[in-house]
């Protein structure tokens, strides 16, 4: 649903390479990773020739990562299993998406437009950060289906809503059950694939986006303008038996998780009142009257001392290394979604088209988003990861400015399917060398605490963003727009407001523009260690590099 960075010149020795951990070797065939791998996650390609690590003079060093890809024997169960997982996340987002100016006007509640969004990251942003520390306490297994039926649970939620404020409750439903799953699937990536294989496998989620995003607009479309929209919704809890089917042998393979801690209840809480303080700044943000001022209170008092915890220290103030990734994560996604989320309306309202046809629209992102996530997993382009993230957000900034030109009517509208062919490229750079450096800096026994840390960031900003968005299209008489218009209706009949859309692209586009300067502050400091104190996430102690890593995921 990404940058150039202008570093310091001075280069620092490369350290000696820290080797990804072997697959272990089980009864059955399967990938696993030893759970003791080194918490040094440097790239392996980090110098040609480099002088003996302490750890391969120990007793037992780590042999170099296995030359098998992640379709190889070993791996081709668990990566076809995630595949099929993302795939179904995929395609609802991109059926939602075509479908909702239909369910607006159905259930008269073009007023809860936005909430039908952000209600999915609301309650998504709990179920990571519980997430994170049942992975880490007792492997990523039960919350991973737990999240697969929680999921699909609000599909069905959502598709026999009578009216609109019960189809939000279920969109949020929908949220907790994907916040389960996405951080599951980040700990699996940890725990079973060495490091040289991680990039390929991220690589995969963005090409799991690939089929869903061509036939998803397409047949949610012309399910919503045969059938209904409801069977949009009805309908994909029958491809939840897919993963389910095709992922449990791999899964129990993995290696149990060893010791006796309990969750982070601290932590949990902080999610939580992270989530109701979101909650409560959104109401808050609709009602626009005296009263609002209560909750939104109340939303503050919750929200900024519990994010602040949650997140790693320096978060908020771009403080360079793990703080800047995570910050990224969510400027680059929030401004991205927010805007994808006003297009189907805007051209069904403004220019006329079929929700079929709007839809359409966004199919070109979600195949150059692949591209871009293929593009920045190139070896000869490691040593340039953080600039390459840079030029992303900077071609996100461009598209979404690009978008509210179908406002004046002589700009022809398949102007919006080029602009979003440009910022799937750019969030493809972007968000999955997020993920690789996320991964770099993190010991394997932290991996679900600081991926519940960048899918917060993610959700936060999705969140803000789309509810920031919401206001916006609101304040500037988005509310009285009508959405039963047809194709070929014109601006003025159908009785829109360009001013609503306006703004809220133009506000995205300044958000994005700030991620890019982010994006320079993505290397850690030139120090030989990249320690960050955190107050949710934990880093690892890593070795400073002279290139980063490796890429990709949608």
């Amino acid at each position: 649903m990404t940058a150039v960075d202008p570093r310091d010149a001075t280069e620092v020795p490369p350290p000696a390479p820290a080797l990804a951990a072997p697959p272990v070797a089980g009864p059955v065939e399967g990938p696993t990773a030893s759970p003791e791998a080194a918490s040094s996650l440097a790239s392996p390609a980090a110098s040609p020739v480099a002088a003996p690590s302490p750890a391969s003079l120990s007793p037992n060093p780590t042999p170099p990562p296995p030359t098998e890809g992640v379709l190889g024997r070993t791996y081709r169960a668990l990566t076809l299993g995630i595949i099929s997982v993302v795939s179904l996340i995929a395609f609802e987002a991109s059926a939602v998406n075509t479908a909702m100016p239909a369910v607006g006007h159905a259930l008269d509640g073009i007023e809860l437009y936005a909430f039908a969004f952000s209600a999915y990251f609301t309650a998504s942003l709990f179920a990571m950060a519980l997430s994170g520390e049942w992975c880490d306490r007792g492997g990523p297994l039960a919350p991973l289906f737990t999240g697969i039926a929680t999921f699909g649970a609000g599909l069905v939620v959502a598709g026999c809503a009578p009216e609109m404020w019960l189809f939000v409750v279920g969109r949020g439903v929908q949220g907790i059950g994907g916040g389960l799953v996405i951080v599951a699937l980040y700990v699996v990536v940890s725990r079973a694939y060495p490091e040289a294989l991680r990039p390929s496998v991220l690589a995969a989620f963005s090409a799991a986006w690939v089929l869903p995003v061509i036939v998803g607009p397409l047949v949610a479309g012309t399910v919503t303008e045969q059938l209904g929209w409801r069977w949009v919704f009805l309908s994909i809890p029958v491809l939840i038996l897919l993963p389910l089917t095709v992922m449990l042998p791999a899964l129990r393979k993995l290696p149990p998780r060893k010791g006796g801690e309990g969750m982070d209840r601290r932590r949990i809480g902080l999610a939580l009142a992270v989530a109701a303080g979101a909650g409560l700044l959104q109401y808050a943000a609709q009602r626009r009257d005296w009263v609002a001022v209560v909750p939104a209170a109340v939303g503050l008092v919750l929200l900024v001392p519990a994010i602040v915890r949650l997140l790693p220290k320096g978060t908020f103030r771009a403080a360079r290394g793990l703080p800047s990734v995570v910050l990224i994560r969510g400027l680059a996604a929030g401004s991205l979604l927010a805007a994808e989320s006003f297009i189907p309306l805007m051209l069904v309202t403004e220019r006329g088209l079929s929700t079929t046809l709007a839809g359409l629209s966004l199919t070109g992102g979600g195949l150059t988003w692949a591209l871009g996530s293929y593009t920045q997993s190139r070896p000869r382009l490691e040593p340039y990861r953080e600039r390459i993230m840079g030029i992303g957000l900077l071609l996100i900034t461009v598209s979404i400015l690009a978008v509210p030109l179908v406002l004046f009517g002589g700009v022809p509208v398949w102007i919006v399917a080029v602009a979003w062919v440009v910022a799937g490229f750019g969030m493809g750079l972007n968000i999955s060398s997020g993920s690789v450096l996320l991964l770099k800096l993190s010991p394997p026994e932290d991996a679900g605490s600081n991926s519940a840390s960048l899918q917060v960031s993610d959700a936060l900003g999705n969140i803000t963003f789309v509810g920031l968005s919401g206001l916006l299209f609101s304040a500037f008489g988005g509310a009285s727009v009508d959405t039963g218009g047809t194709p070929d209706v014109t601006n003025a009949a159908s009785g829109g407001q360009p001013a609503a859309f306006a703004a809220v692209f133009v506000a995205m586009a300044a958000v994005a523009l700030v991620g890019s300067w982010v994006a320079t502050r993505l290397k850690p400091a030139e120090s030989g260690l990249a320690t960050v104190p955190s107050g949710g996430a934990k880093t690892a102690s890593v070795a400073h590099p002279r290139t980063p890593s490796a890429p990709a995921e949608r």
